[in-house]
């Protein structure tokens, strides 16, 4: 699916910040456009203080970049700003993209500071796509990051997507869906991602059908009539255990069971819900629907969840929205998109940005990054970044250490050597076949299952390392001194 299309746009080339534009022309003009470059693409916190995230938004990068071309109209609009040389607006009128891009897989739990994205090619190119890259990384990678807390909360229970109407846009209702499934999400409320993804879409009724009606039972009564095989009964509109799960029952007894049918549950979307779910499971199980399922929504996060939870609520499955789709306690990921090294002479030069904010320092060079998997129970031990040409080898004994302390220091054996990037362009032709959605799903979910559960609390996470090899290091430490930090 193209995301541009889904849109209504023929296509989002000029969705970039302006100095991009102003930098490429300037490029242009002082013979640096097609010098090549290496640009990196991380982030350096998790959200919510959490210690593992998930990348997602690569099929969108690898959708963006295939249809890069600037119009007619697109140039017009530059040519009207009276700043852009007119070679370089012939330029963007045949642009053709070049660049070779290697990224982490859809999916995989990544962490702050290692390459998510590398871009390597001519310098207009590689800054021209800064933005959208950040755009779609940093958007779909929150909202997996936040729907797999959500989802760990609820301890195997499904867990549905139900944000669509609280989304921030229509973009972000949609591939806020994709992104929640991928982490471990049941479906969604969102009907067009069912038709776009292939995410089963999921949902009932809303409190208007019950109000609609005279009364609540006839509404109830209505809608098993139409649904006999998928009815579930929203009980919160007036008084969930006076009224609503009461005529709940009445229905199931009068309409599904005499035709040979099972109610397939109640939902709650108010209220003491750990309280009421209690009540009615009893209620429910004392009529004879042991079978009948509750389903708890509104306003619900990974804390509500699992305090819900540990208070015994009699709940089987969760509605998460506005706080899923916007991720509302930690509403921006932090990626960010730095120059590494440029080619100079047939020679890789490294860039470094320096800083007193020691977080802002970046890791210079053409990088790749490897996870390190302990071999007797397939659980990943730290991740290394290396220069590009270096090979970690698992038959011998591998020394990894902390980048910051740098006396922290362990010898790893038995392990297993796993190179996190693939390439997704080589020269600007796509060489990634990309997998379907249920299959980034489920990848998602057995490299979730290689992390430490220590990693993977809600406080005080343990920290997972991702260290630098001794040749980065040395490399990013001489760049420093030269720069006037260190010793």
């Amino acid at each position: 699916m193209n995301y541009t299309n889904l849109l209504g746009k023929d296509n989002l080339t000029m969705l970039t910040d302006f100095y991009e534009i102003t930098m490429a022309n300037g490029f242009f003009c002082t013979g640096n456009g097609e010098r090549t470059v290496y640009f990196d693409l991380f982030f350096r916190t998790v959200p919510d203080k959490g210690g593992v995230a998930i990348i997602a938004g690569i099929q969108q990068v690898i959708d963006y970049i295939k249809d890069l071309n600037f119009t007619d109209e697109d140039i017009e609009f530059l040519r009207s700003k009276n700043l852009f040389n007119e070679q370089f607006l012939d330029y963007l009128r045949n642009f053709q993209f070049s660049c070779d891009v290697w990224a982490i897989p859809e999916g995989t739990p990544v962490f702050p500071y290692e390459p998510l994205i590398t871009v390597r090619g001519p310098a207009i190119q590689a800054q021209f796509i800064e933005t959208m890259l950040l755009v779609l990384i940093n958007h779909q990678s929150l909202i997996a990051t936040k729907a797999s807390r959500i989802v760990r909360a609820a301890g195997g229970r499904p867990v549905m997507e139900f944000g669509s109407r609280r989304a921030q846009g229509c973009d972000g209702a949609i591939y806020g869906a994709r992104a929640s499934y991928i982490a471990g999400c049941c479906g969604t409320a969102c009907t067009i991602a069912d038709r776009e993804f292939g995410i089963p879409s999921l949902g009932t009724m809303a409190h208007s059908w019950v109000q609609l009606f005279d009364s609540e039972y006839e509404a109830f009564k209505a809608y098993a009539e139409n649904y006999p095989d998928n009815c579930t009964l929203l009980v919160d509109t007036f008084n969930v255990l006076k009224s609503g799960v009461p005529n709940a029952i009445k229905v199931f007894n009068e309409v599904l069971v005499p035709n040979g049918h099972r109610p397939r549950g109640i939902r709650i979307d108010s209220g003491d819900i750990t309280y009421l779910s209690k009540k009615a499971r009893k209620m429910l199980d004392d009529a004879g629907f042991p079978d009948c399922k509750i389903t708890a929504s509104n306003s619900l996060d990974e804390y509500t969840i699992q305090d819900m939870i540990r208070q015994g609520a009699c709940v089987d499955s969760f509605g998460v929205g506005e706080r899923m789709i916007t991720a509302s306690s930690a509403p921006v990921f932090g990626g960010v998109y730095k120059l590494a090294a440029v080619e100079q002479d047939g020679q890789i030069v490294p860039r470094i940005k320096v800083s007193e904010n020691v977080a802002k320092i970046t890791n210079p060079g053409f990088k790749k990054v490897w996870r390190l998997f302990d071999k007797e129970n397939n659980k990943a031990i730290a991740d290394v970044i290396t220069l590009a040409d270096e090979i970690i080898d698992d038959s011998q004994p591998y020394e990894i250490f902390d980048q910051e302390h740098i006396w922290k220091r362990k010898i790893v054996t038995n392990f297993k050597a796993v190179p996190l990037m693939v390439q997704l362009f080589k020269e600007g032709e796509c060489v990634y076949a990309s997998p379907s959605v249920e299959e980034i799903r489920n990848y998602c979910k057995e490299q979730m299952d290689t992390i430490w559960d220590e990693v993977l609390r809600f406080e005080n996470p343990h920290k997972y390392y991702v260290d630098l090899s001794q040749p980065l290091w040395d490399m990013k430490n001489l760049l420093l001194l030269k720069h006037g930090f260190g010793d």
